[in-house]
């Protein structure tokens, strides 16, 4: 088995991002956080005033003998909207903007062949943008998890999380840990 890598990607709120990729074979463990901006150690009350300039973003540790950095993307440009500037849904700020914050030269090359195969799919509208890299900042332990605990309650969540787990699960089922 060879060792673990990191992705960071950021697609709205962490929350609904979260839960896509904890079902992705593949990914031994996923954080939500903010990274992308000029505050130390920000909160989730600061990064949600838009004030910081961090985004809600999701660490996912994966085993690339699983899956490849590239088809992690493939995963993120489908279940989340690149088209979309500042926004995903309801979610409106640059706080959840689509990014990608490529770790190293190999990731940085690999985002620029997503977007610009999302980019001919979506007629040359995707937003996601490929930013440096930044520190991360994970959010308070009742952000992590959230859909297994009270997502599962939240109206929210349960608007927006089980149509994109039942994207991941039709597109990408030999991908899903629950297809």
């Amino acid at each position: 088995m060879s060792d673990t890598q990191t992705a960071i990607l950021a697609g709205g709120c962490f929350w609904c991002t979260e839960a896509v990729f904890r079902d992705v074979v593949g990914v031994k463990e996923v954080e939500s956080g903010y990274t992308g901006g000029m505050v130390t150690s920000p909160t989730y009350k600061q990064v949600c005033s838009g004030t910081t300039g961090h985004a809600e973003a999701i660490k996912i540790t994966f085993d690339p003998d699983a899956i490849s950095y590239a088809e992690l993307l493939e995963v993120f440009m489908a279940t989340h909207d690149p088209t979309q500037l500042n926004r995903q849904g309801n979610d409106v700020g640059t706080q959840y903007r689509s990014a990608i914050f490529p770790q190293d030269a190999s990731q940085q090359a690999d985002a620029h062949v997503a977007i610009e195969r999302a980019n001919a799919e979506l007629d040359g509208h995707v937003v996601t943008a490929i930013e440096g890299p930044a520190m991360w900042y994970p959010a308070e332990d009742d952000h992590q998890e959230y859909w297994e605990g009270d997502g599962q309650r939240n109206p929210y969540c349960l608007a927006v999380i089980p149509p994109k787990l039942q994207k991941l699960r039709k597109s990408f089922a030999e991908k899903s840990k629950s297809a």
